[in-house]
C-alpha cells in the first residue's frame, strides 16, 4: 500500500524532527505528498493550501516555508533578489528561471560544468554555489 500525501507530509517533518502541527502537515502534503519535487513562491503554496480548504494565513506560510529550510528540508532560491523559489529537492542542482511565466524549474546537473569559481576575500568562505539560467522563449 502505498502513503498518504498526509502520510508523507507527516514522515517528511519526522525526517528533521519539527513538531508535526495540523499546519506544517497541511503544506508538508502539498510540497512532498506526490512524491515529487517541488519548486514553490511562498504565494503559490498559500494559494494552492486555499483551494485545497486548508486554513492558512500567508504569513504562516512564509514562517512555516523559513522552518522548512532552516530544518534543511528546502532550500530557499532567490532569483532578481526579490522573488523566493523553495525548492524540495535538496541535492545539488542548477535551475532555469523561465522569464516568460516566473516558474522555476530544475536544469540537467549532469550537463553543467563549473571549472572554477572565483576565491572567496579575506576572512570569508564560500557555503554555497547557486546557478540560475535564465531562458525565455523563442517566436
Amino acid at each position: 500500500m502505498t502513503p498518504t500525501a498526509t502520510e508523507r507530509g507527516a514522515d517528511w517533518l519526522a525526517k528533521a524532527d519539527l513538531r508535526p502541527t495540523r499546519q506544517r502537515i497541511g503544506l508538508a502534503s502539498l510540497l512532498v505528498g506526490d512524491g515529487q519535487d517541488r519548486h514553490v513562491t511562498a504565494e503559490s503554496l498559500f494559494a494552492a493550501a486555499k483551494d485545497s480548504g486548508q486554513p492558512v494565513s500567508l504569513a504562516t506560510v512564509y514562517n512555516t516555508l523559513r522552518a522548512f529550510c532552516d530544518a534543511g528540508l528546502m532550500r530557499e532560491i532567490t532569483v532578481d533578489g526579490s522573488r523566493s523559489y523553495f525548492d524540495t529537492n535538496m541535492h545539488d542542482h542548477p535551475h532555469f528561471f523561465w522569464e516568460d511565466d516566473g516558474s522555476l524549474s530544475d536544469a540537467p546537473s549532469e550537463e553543467l560544468e563549473l571549472a572554477r569559481v572565483p576565491r572567496a576575500p579575506d576572512g570569508a568562505e564560500i557555503s554555497k554555489v547557486d546557478v540560475v539560467i535564465r531562458l525565455r522563449r523563442k517566436g
